[in-house]
């Protein structure tokens, strides 16, 4: 009788525990839910910076002119001229200015340019009058500059362009020009050039091109026909009326803003 006692008191005990516990687990999915989360927050968004040719530039340029002087005429006393040609020659400067894209990444640039160079283009050799030697007298060209408009389109940072506007040299006057009696031309000369460019951003500041450009400058002034000398046997005048000639050069340029 003792034991039934004690098994019938302890399924009660076991009955009321339960009877606790149920309303227990039934409640802990709402209080777990109402515990914070432990989860990291989304990474912020950074725009990814867009190329732009935007910006204030100088650089340097190396390259080789071809052409200038020469080109056959005829002398009204003494006829047919053939005056020596220039051979390529080395051209190196440095350069300064200032592009505006109006569409950052692609789009439309447009800028604006000066540069000086030097040259060893130096004086024409000497030509034939006939069978006798022809000296031209006109100043030699040792240096030029250029002012030019630039206008291209960007592929993000690959630059194509076209270029043109106002150019000028000038030189020294040929040591045989105490020969001639006429009118000398004077040493500084003006014209216009015109070419076009490729040019690619190798960073945000450093970007590599090569350029082509034609000059055309005219002779300042001068008059005369040939002179015949006959202390030297030969002929002194002024060759081609004008200068002209190529230039392909390549060039580096740090821009100093980036907007």
């Amino acid at each position: 009788m003792t034991r039934l006692t004690e098994a019938l008191g302890l399924a009660a005990a076991l009955t009321l525990t339960a009877a606790h516990m149920v309303p227990m687990l039934a409640a802990s999915p709402a209080a777990a839910a109402d515990l914070p989360r432990r989860v990291a927050p989304p990474p912020a968004f950074t725009p990814v910076p867009v190329f732009t040719w935007t910006g204030f530039y100088a650089g340097v340029n190396a390259g080789a002119g071809f052409g200038g002087g020469g080109g056959t005429f005829t002398d009204a006393t003494y006829g047919t001229v053939t005056p020596g040609s220039r051979d390529a020659a080395f051209v190196g400067g440095g350069q300064i200015g200032y592009n505006y894209q109006l569409t950052p990444g692609s789009g439309f640039v447009v800028g604006a340019e000066a540069d000086i160079q030097g040259t060893t283009f130096g004086r024409a050799r000497s030509g034939l009058v006939g069978t006798t030697t022809f000296y031209d007298i006109g100043p030699s060209l040792d240096w030029f500059g250029t002012v030019r408009g630039r206008l291209g389109y960007a592929f993000d940072r690959f630059l194509v362009y076209g270029t043109g506007g106002f150019a000028y040299g000038g030189g020294s006057t040929a040591p045989t020009a105490s020969s001639y009696t006429g009118t000398l031309p004077g040493a500084f000369r003006t014209g216009w050039t015109a070419g076009g460019g490729v040019e690619y951003a190798i960073t945000d500041r450093l970007s590599a091109r090569i350029e082509a450009l034609y000059v055309s400058l005219d002779r300042n002034g001068g008059s005369g026909g040939l002179v015949y000398d006959t202390a030297t046997n030969a002929y002194y005048g002024l060759g081609k009326p004008r200068t002209e000639f190529g230039v392909v050069r390549a060039g580096l340029n740090y821009r100093f803003s980036t907007d």
